[in-house]
């Protein structure tokens, strides 16, 4: 047990797929997961251990923001021995082409600050995917005809962004969306030697401000959750 997730030795499977919402945590455990078991409920963060043909997985939430997705992931590789973590979320499109219900896998994620940022000092490095996780989540979404964007993104440590100069910025070196988490995650898988990707639903649109509706989120953000799967085990 650590402070902030209460399973106990054994109970974390090596690969954990990692949405924000503990609430959407539980639904995916529920719908794709065979057999699953609550793991952790401490604070609210729901946590489940089961099966996806076969293979052991957990499906554990991270929170909101690059900090607390630094404590789960920490947590979960040093204490629990997870080897592969792979974020399921929403993202904003920042691009014309990128389109609601799109689904972007993150090659790599600029941002301004996360809570690694004081390892580097002087130095600017840049987060990027596992490739063989993204080879795989890549031909997992071809074989399902899902739209689905490959590049840059930015993991942005504001939710309430007031830099509309930013948005214009990032869109013109192709940056195709803006999520909270990914860079971090990165960051740290690198750190510990470990696995990470990020494949993301884009629920709304900075630029058209189109936004997913809620009857519609759970179908969309299905497809996600198979392909992070697929690119797990596939």
């Amino acid at each position: 047990m650590t402070p902030h997730i209460g399973a106990k030795p054994g109970e974390i499977a090596e690969t954990v797929l990692m949405p924000g919402d503990p609430r959407r945590a539980k639904w995916a455990a529920e719908t794709f997961l065979a057999d699953p078991v609550l793991v952790n409920e401490v604070r609210g963060m729901f946590a489940f251990t089961g099966t996806w043909k076969g293979n052991r997985v957990t499906i554990h939430g991270s929170g909101m923001g690059m900090p607390s997705l630094s404590i789960y992931a920490n947590e979960l590789i040093r204490e629990y021995g997870a080897k592969t973590l792979i974020r399921i979320g929403s993202a904003g499109a920042m691009l014309d082409h990128v389109k609601v219900r799109d689904v972007v896998i993150a090659m790599t994620s600029s941002t301004m600050s996360t809570p690694s940022r004081g390892f580097f000092k002087e130095m600017q490095f840049a987060p990027c995917a596992d490739y063989g996780l993204l080879e795989r989540a890549v031909a997992a979404a071809r074989a399902k005809g899902t739209p689905t964007h490959v590049g840059g993104i930015y993991s942005s440590d504001v939710f309430y962004d007031e830099r509309p100069d930013l948005t214009d910025m990032l869109a013109r070196h192709g940056v195709l969306c803006v999520e909270m988490e990914a860079a971090e995650l990165y960051t740290v898988a690198a750190r510990n030697g470990v696995r990470a990707l990020a494949v993301l639903t884009i629920s709304d649109h900075l630029i058209t401000h189109e936004a997913l509706p809620a009857e519609d989120r759970e179908r969309s953000f299905g497809d996600m959750v198979e392909i992070a799967l697929e690119a797990a085990f596939g």
